[in-house]
């Protein structure tokens, strides 16, 4: 019992907990972890038998009472088939599971019937955008295989003049109840009945244009508005255009992944645009216009003399609008760089050399310190004559 976690750890909660808190926190653990929710992961499957051996304990007054006074070593040696050495077939969790599969199939307790009106299913789609059109807003069309209820059956799957029957497996109710033997003993789970699929309806006599499935599948272009400064990876919800209700319920919804393109220039971050601009040297030294390229389009401005290479400027307005009010913009944000002439005449170069002098350059300098240094080899070259010379 040594490797075994604490239950309280195991659940999330303190040693103080009711048995509301208890029961929450499993069913929370059992929600997440539930096998059927992750099929094929063994991690989660462990994580699940876990929590439901902490259950077991902790939510049973006499084995809870065992389990704080002596530990995992209370079931040592105890006869019954299960974890820690005790049965727990008798556990009733239904009203937990009941819940729990309620959930993982759309909806409410596993004890309601599925005759009421229920909303369709969500379904996704995509569109390629410029980065224009991200900041400034677009339409676009896409094209989609969207299923309509059968104009022939109305959507019953039943041949005409028939109708469906109540599920005879779960009459009707759409789930049902099954009892299997677990690594816990016999445990009851609540799953989606095999015969009718959820709906708690069978068609013995199918609908001959839709094969029984209510709906007729066909190719439809949807126009999807595109609003100003929506960001790569973000969703454009469009109501009522995904897969068609049950029981009269409405549609569920598309919902279109905006997917923007990179820019050659620009970059963005949140409501905000980065570039960077290329000035001369003389610009850089003298001032003056400069072209920047901006989402707008190109905006001269005017660069203050002895600007240095990485300084960055600041375009108010120039940036991304916000999606909640597109009169509300970010910035644009430019790193200055000086572009170092090549292929100088020899007229630019004198030039330079010129100017470099005038300044108080390094160039003079370095040519003195060459010369310098060529004065003093020629004497140690000198003095190291001389003393061969004595030696010999």
């Amino acid at each position: 019992m040594a490797d075994k976690r604490d239950y309280y750890e195991v659940l999330g909660v303190s040693k103080g907990a009711d048995d509301a808190e208890i029961k929450k926190a499993f069913r929370t653990m059992a929600k997440k972890y539930h096998p059927d929710a992750h099929p094929g992961d063994k991690e989660c499957e462990e994580k699940f038998k876990e929590a439901q051996e902490a259950y077991a304990v902790l939510s049973d007054p006499d084995k809870r009472r065992q389990y704080d006074q002596f530990g995992h070593a209370a079931f040592d040696g105890m006869g019954g088939g299960g974890a820690g050495g005790f049965d727990f077939s008798g556990m009733d969790m239904g009203d937990i599971f009941g819940d729990i599969f309620g959930d993982f199939f759309g909806g409410g307790s596993s004890r309601r019937r599925n005759d009421g009106p229920m909303k369709g299913a969500n379904i996704r789609a995509s569109v390629r955008i410029t980065f224009e059109e991200a900041i400034f807003g677009c339409e676009k069309e896409i094209e989609l295989v969207l299923k309509d209820e059968c104009k022939t059956c109305h959507g019953t799957g039943a041949k005409p003049g028939t109708s469906p029957e109540t599920c005879p497996k779960c009459n009707g109710k759409g789930k049902v109840v099954m009892t299997q033997q677990s690594f816990f003993g016999m445990v009851q789970n609540v799953q989606t009945c095999p015969e009718c699929h959820g709906s708690g309806k069978v068609v013995r006599e199918k609908c001959s244009d839709c094969y029984g499935s209510g709906y007729i599948s066909s190719k439809k272009k949807i126009q999807v508005s595109i609003p100003a400064g929506i960001d790569h990876g973000q969703s454009v919800r469009i109501r009522e255009k995904g897969e068609p209700g049950l029981n009269g319920g409405p549609r569920g919804d598309l919902l279109v992944e905006v997917i923007v393109s990179k820019h050659a220039h620009l970059q963005r971050q949140d409501m905000n645009i980065f570039s960077t601009a290329t000035l001369s040297f003389a610009q850089a030294a003298l001032g003056g216009e400069i072209r920047i390229n901006t989402v707008d389009g190109d905006v001269l401005y005017e660069v203050k003399p002895g600007t240095q290479t990485g300084t960055r400027i600041r375009l108010r307005g120039k940036g991304v609008p916000s999606l909640r009010n597109k009169d509300v913009r970010g910035d644009q944000y430019v790193d200055l760089v000086i572009q170092t002439p090549t292929g100088l005449n020899s007229e630019a170069k004198e030039l330079l050399r010129q100017f470099d002098e005038a300044t108080g350059g390094s160039l003079k300098k370095g040519s003195e310190e060459a010369v310098t240094k060529k004065k003093k080899k020629g004497f140690m070259d000198k003095l190291k004559e001389s003393i061969d010379d004595i030696m010999e």
